[in-house]
């Protein structure tokens, strides 16, 4: 594998455009440039790395622009959004650092400047959700905007941003025919940035709100709604899709059974515990706890992922109370209330992905497990080394499930 960051953290987020590549979002050159940039550079240097070359993109879309390029304006506003969106999860946690929300809110700005100089130009919504609201945008099918058409909708994980999901998928979505809609919910993005709305595990909630939304669009046919979630949105989506049969079609990329299993697994297989004591982690025994807490705080990529992001996301700042949060996210209880044809994708070198058999012998619905192999350049997680392959398949899927 490519390693383009000299630090391992830096690396798993900076090559993630990699991704995007296909669909315009960056290109080898620019992460290059930016890796050689940061070097042997702390994540300060990291931040600004990425903020100077997602200002230099968005200063030319502005120059672009000045001159009557506007097409060429849109690409490099999007483009700086995907930049100014690389630049500051190694910053995660709270209290929130004040760069991540500026590099957050020049983030949105560009998008929002790319996505308004698109034809037709496409503008933010707010989808309405107890007391909030939740960003989203409706991408529409490209060169089929105003026709009635199946939409997909599609739902982040921990830490990805409505940026990463439209060069994700929506792009390759839009060239196939499908409207998508994008969102931020509970926990993700500017609901947790902005306004400290944590991680839910009731997803089928945020969900309704969101079809209610999405069947207000003239453009959406009402029999062909798809929901799709990557990540952590692998447990998120069929979470949803369990209790919201407005869904006609799920895809769970990969599927996930629950957030608590790899670290059941862990306690058991490398801690030494019974199955019976790690039963409920929110109530392991202090002494077990306190040594999973030392393992966690002394590796930098757990760290990062437990006691920055998880302990933010789900509002906590401890690690039992962390765990406690974490048992609710289970597919148990919830797999056989499925009905709707649903694909699971399983990567082969992806950790999260371990528990997708299982996952997928417990659907009762029409069901379908798609592979990816590391010979194809798709078998780490969210195939994110050829993004490319997996919306090929998964849409290819897709087109027959509405056929």
């Amino acid at each position: 594998m490519t390693i383009l960051f000299k630090d391992k953290l830096q690396d798993e987020f900076g090559t993630w455009p990699l991704a995007y590549i296909p669909y315009g979002g960056a290109d080898f050159g620019e992460i290059e440039a930016v890796a050689r940039t940061v070097g042997s550079g702390d994540d300060s240097a990291y931040y600004a790395a990425w903020n100077a070359a997602a200002d230099r993109l968005a200063q030319e879309a502005a120059s672009a622009l000045a001159k009557g390029h506007g097409e060429s304006a849109r690409d490099l506003y999007l483009r700086a959004s995907v930049f100014y969106a690389t630049s500051y999860h190694p910053l995660y946690g709270e209290p929130v650092d004040p760069r991540l929300l500026i590099a957050f809110r020049k983030q949105l700005y560009a998008f929002d400047r790319g996505l308004a100089l698109s034809d037709p130009p496409v503008e933010p919504h707010c989808i309405a959700f107890g007391d909030a609201s939740m960003p989203a945008y409706l991408i529409p099918a490209q060169g089929r905007a105003r026709e009635v058409r199946p939409l997909l909708i599609l739902t982040n994980g921990y830490d990805a941003t409505i940026t990463d999901m439209y060069f994700a998928s929506a792009v390759a979505a839009s060239r196939r025919g499908y409207h998508c809609l994008l969102f931020d919910g509970p926990g993700q993005g500017a609901m947790l940035y902005e306004y400290g709305i944590r991680l839910r595990p009731d997803w089928e909630t945020v969900i309704a709100a969101v079809v209610d939304f999405a069947l207000t669009q003239p453009i959406v046919d009402p029999d062909r709604i798809a929901l799709s979630g990557w990540s952590l949105g692998g447990y998120l989506a069929p979470r949803a899709a369990s209790k919201e049969h407005r869904i006609a079609a799920l895809i769970a990329d990969p599927g996930t059974w629950s957030m608590a299993g790899g670290f059941r697994d862990f306690v058991v297989n490398k801690l030494g515990a019974t199955r019976e004591a790690a039963s409920d982690l929110g109530e392991l025994d202090q002494p077990l706890l306190d040594h999973l807490d030392a393992i966690i705080k002394a590796d930098r990529d757990l760290r990062w992922k437990v006691v920055q992001r998880g302990f933010w996301v789900h509002g906590v700042d401890n690690l039992r109370d962390y765990l406690r949060s974490a048992e609710q996210f289970t597919m148990e209880g919830h797999a056989e209330l499925i009905r709707c044809p649903t694909l699971l994708t399983m990567p082969e070198s992806d950790p999260i992905a371990a528990a997708t058999p299982s996952f997928f012998h417990a659907l009762g619905c029409r069901k379908t497990l798609m592979c990816f192999s590391a010979n194809e350049g798709a078998g780490e997680h969210c195939e994110m080394r050829n993004r490319s392959l997996l919306n090929l398949r998964m849409l290819d899927w897709l087109d027959e499930q509405f056929s």
